[in-house]
């Protein structure tokens, strides 16, 4: 078993947030010096999923990325702009050019985990964590989704005029994430407080309110690490039938330290718990305003599969993700500097006119293998299999227990500036004859 070292477990947490504060005074000093000539040739844009109402409904948006050039730059932001679906796979599959290391977020920050490593780093980290989400893995967590999607879709049910997203969208993901781990249930609702405040971090920016924000997140990884701490030294988390256990015995290269397996859980618990809230909270607000679609999915139930990449191409949860530029990298005519920040609009290119035809059309049988929402090349979401798992579930049930889904109040949208998903959607089922 691990052992947890508490000295290096602080500097775990201080040591990337102290690193991230001189890497954005650095870059921020650097585009300053570099001025208009660091941007010619890019197409000038105001786009930008800070703003609220842009990363509510940030479609228009898109469109108008998509009439203007292959590179757009917002000076305010300061930040480069890819959105379309080529140029984006090619951005992710050249992590010599455009690395991770330096973040995923507007504001840079470095950490041992597996999202901010690229080459060899990250291959091995990956070989580490990928026991956790084998086909075996997901056979075994398939009864308690199952389950769960039952019990959550029935109370739906039963309650009509709920809100889904507190009812279910919200519940479903962090009690399998909760089961997966090992975490006991009395414990699920402080995990969810902490990780909806850890999130807060992905819209951080150097502003005062920015600053409250990202230490209010920081306190919640801090709380989190504390209940890691305890557990793991208690050996709870790493029993056989948990993924944290799969990891540590299929170990190759010796023991996992513990700061290695709570990095890969607090990726689980923020990634995984949000993704598919947001998944399954758009795929109720979708199929309540296509109900042909949904009659479609009920007449046809082996449609679920397709119709679950449908819905992550069409309301894609992470809606953009960053990378730095640590070469010139050139797209089309244009150079992007190295040492640029660059915003890789995976909402946009998921509703490439290029690659989709009719992009904003929700077709429950066209079943898009080629979107990338859960990103593309070495980067390629671990925990995808889980989160289609998780939607294909509740979706069978759906298309089980109700005949129709009506939506009884208009649909609040998530206004983080990455992570897109409905906050509040009270809807009624019609129950199933």
């Amino acid at each position: 078993m691990s052992r947890f070292h508490p000295v290096s477990g602080a500097r775990q947490i201080g040591a990337p947030v102290a690193g991230a504060i001189g890497m954005n005074i650095a870059a921020a000093v650097r585009v300053r010096r570099r001025g208009y000539g660091g941007w010619t040739g890019a197409v000038n844009t105001d786009y930008d999923p800070l703003d609220p109402a842009t990363a509510a409904q940030p479609f228009d948006a898109y469109r108008a990325l998509y009439a203007g050039g292959r590179v757009h730059y917002n000076p305010r932001r300061a930040t480069w702009i890819l959105s379309r679906h080529e140029d984006i796979r090619a951005a992710l599959r050249n992590t010599d050019a455009i690395t991770s290391t330096q973040g995923v977020t507007r504001v840079k920050i470095s950490a041992p985990i597996l999202v901010l490593t690229d080459g060899a780093d990250h291959t091995r980290m990956r070989k580490q964590v990928q026991p956790g989400f084998t086909r075996g893995a997901m056979s075994d967590w398939q009864p308690m989704a199952d389950r769960l999607a039952k019990e959550l879709v029935s109370e739906v049910v039963a309650n009509p005029g709920c809100d889904v997203v507190s009812r279910l969208a919200m519940p479903f993901p962090i009690r399998m994430i909760a089961h997966i781990m090992g975490i006991p249930a009395e414990d699920v609702d402080r995990f969810r407080s902490w990780s909806e405040d850890g999130v807060g971090v992905m819209n951080a920016a150097l502003t005062p309110s920015g600053l409250r924000q990202a230490f209010g997140g920081i306190r919640a990884i801090a709380a989190l690490r504390r209940y890691f701490r305890a557990q793991l030294a208690a050996g709870v988390l790493t029993g056989t039938d948990t993924v944290l256990g799969r990891l540590v015995d299929h170990n190759e290269d010796g023991e996992l330290s513990d700061d290695e397996l709570f990095f890969f859980a607090m990726l689980l618990l923020f990634a995984g718990n949000e993704t598919t809230t947001n998944l399954i909270g758009g795929m109720f607000d979708t199929l309540a305003h296509h109900p042909d679609q949904f009659a479609m999915i009920r007449d046809h139930p082996e449609l679920i599969p397709g119709a679950v990449e449908e819905q992550l191409r069409y309301s894609t949860p992470i809606q953009n993700l960053y990378r730095y530029t640590r070469a010139d990298y050139r797209v089309g005519e244009v150079t992007i500097p190295s040492g640029s920040r660059l915003l890789l609009a995976f909402g946009a290119a998921n509703r490439d006119p290029d690659v989709f035809d009719e992009p904003d059309t929700y077709r429950a049988d066209r079943n898009p293998h080629n979107h990338i929402a859960f990103g593309y090349g070495a980067h390629m979401c671990i925990g995808a299999a889980l989160t289609r798992m998780e939607g294909q579930a509740v979706l069978r049930e759906l298309a089980s227990q109700a005949s129709a889904i009506t939506a009884v109040g208009s649909t609040t949208w998530s206004t983080n500036t990455s992570l897109r998903g409905p906050t509040h959607l009270p809807v009624r089922l019609t129950p199933a004859r």
